[in-house]
């Protein structure tokens, strides 16, 4: 426990120079005036020590703090030849006498004695005041020179009444040292459930006559179970509100108190495990999982023809601690024991997914490819080509060239299927009949590039 509390100076204790054992628990003073002969700074406030011990070695010990104990009476601190400050507040030093074991530490400038007996004594202030002229400060206060006068003059009359109410205080004591082991067993009896000797848990091991007996006795165990609890919290309500002497006794049977109460839920929980999660089910089907309630998204990648798990992991979390299974059908994480599974919406290759870190939000994306067999589907655009400079657009064919698409021969519908006979040209050799008049061209165009153009008739007209 002492290197642990090192942390400070890299777990070294042998050249240790302050330590912080506080609300440990410590029943008893050991070892530290061995391990760290260099300590200048102890704290071992709210524990349970009973007595100043094993300190004697501290030669270089400047400050000592043992406020919340059990101790009694100011002893064994002479070796402590650098000690400047001692706090003993709210303990139960009741022996004011003692006080005078402090002489030999001719460094002592500060003292705290609040809370404890003796600062109920008439003159004790003076007392302490008279027995340590080294003193500057006592409780706090400054100590004046003209308060030092005065106690150092009626020091005799102040030793003799201390004495006495010290005396009375003593015998008080151990008196209620003597009804400590009576009180503290007429509390462990009334612990005993039924307070009539019969423990309401055991069950009647013999054969019921009929059915109906049976449930009356099963309702009687319960009925019983039911008083049992309320006893306990009767017992705890009782326990804390019944008032008490503020001793060292009563003080350590609280503390005891508390123990036995953690100690049966820690029972209690160890009795009952909790059941594992069912990750995959009998038949073989795989549970949806979210043990470390983190956020989440699922989305499908077409283009890349992938899916992809993006998983809110702590930011500042190790990745050490992430432990990543894909499978073809789903995806199972663990976060430090805690495990987050997802079925998937196909299958996907375990051997090719890839899983990455961010390293500024700490999300963890797993992108798996889907299996083999998987339609990709790609989405094409057809955008027409930009005109020339000469203003032409680009041909049909063109496009359907560059797309890759193939070339159909169309019919426009709204052409005649019939053929016309008034169409067709006659040969050159031909001439009209008598019946047949000849054919008459149309006009020709009157512009300035026909002037002087004469029509022969034997020529025929471009078709």
């Amino acid at each position: 426990m002492v290197r642990r509390r090192a942390e400070h100076n890299d777990c070294e204790i042998f050249s240790l120079e302050e330590v912080s054992l506080h609300q440990q628990d410590i029943e008893r003073i050991e070892h530290i005036d061995r391990w760290c002969r260099d300590l200048k700074i102890l704290y071992l406030q709210n524990n349970l020590i009973p007595r100043i011990e094993n300190l004697g070695h501290l030669k270089k010990l400047e400050y000592l703090n043992l406020t919340l104990n059990n101790i009694e009476v100011i002893e064994n601190l002479e070796g402590c030849e650098s000690l400047q400050k001692l706090d003993l507040t709210v303990n139960f030093v009741g022996s004011l006498s003692s006080v005078e074991s402090l002489k030999h530490n001719i460094h002592l400038r500060e003292l705290f004695l609040v809370g404890n007996p003796c600062t109920q004594f008439e003159g004790y202030r003076q007392f302490v005041v008279a027995a340590l002229p080294q003193l500057k400060l006592l409780d706090g206060m400054e100590i004046s020179r003209s308060e030092r006068i005065q106690a150092l003059q009626g020091l005799e009359e102040v030793r003799r009444q201390v004495g006495g109410q010290e005396r009375e205080y003593l015998r008080r004591r151990a008196k209620e040292k003597q009804e400590a082991p009576s009180r503290a067993t007429g509390n462990e009896k009334e612990r005993k459930p039924g307070f009539d000797g019969r423990w309401y848990t055991d069950i009647n091991t013999t054969a019921p006559e009929s059915e109906n007996k049976e449930n009356q006795e099963n309702q009687e165990l319960g009925q019983n179970m039911k008083n049992l609890e309320l006893d306990e919290e009767e017992r705890e309500r009782e326990f804390w509100q019944t008032p008490c002497s503020f001793t060292p006794e009563s003080r350590l049977e609280a503390h005891r108190h508390l123990e036995d109460k953690r100690r049966s839920k820690e029972q209690e929980k160890e009795k009952k495990p909790k059941a594992p999660r069912t990750l995959i089910t009998t038949d073989g089907r795989v549970m949806n999982v979210n043990e470390p309630k983190l956020d989440f998204s699922l989305t499908e990648d077409e283009e890349n023809n992938t899916i992809v798990l993006d998983l809110a992991v702590y930011r500042h979390m190790d990745t050490s601690l992430i432990d990543v299974d894909v499978q073809p059908t789903y995806t199972r994480v663990g976060i430090k024991g805690k495990i987050f599974q997802i079925v998937l919406p196909a299958e996907v290759k375990p051997d090719s997914s890839t899983a990455l870190r961010s390293q500024t939000t700490g999300h963890l994306v797993l992108t798996m490819p889907r299996a083999e067999g998987e339609i990709k589907v790609i989405k094409t655009v057809t955008r027409p080509r930009k005109a020339h400079r000469s203003g032409r657009s680009s041909s049909l064919e063109d496009i359907n060239r560059k797309n890759n698409v193939p070339e159909k021969l169309e019919v426009d519908p709204s052409k005649r299927r019939s053929v016309d006979i008034a169409n067709i040209v006659p040969r050159d050799g031909t001439r009209p009949g008598p019946l047949e008049t000849p054919r008459v061209g149309p006009p020709a165009a009157t512009d300035h590039l026909s002037e002087g153009f004469e029509d022969d008739p034997e020529v025929p007209p471009l078709i």
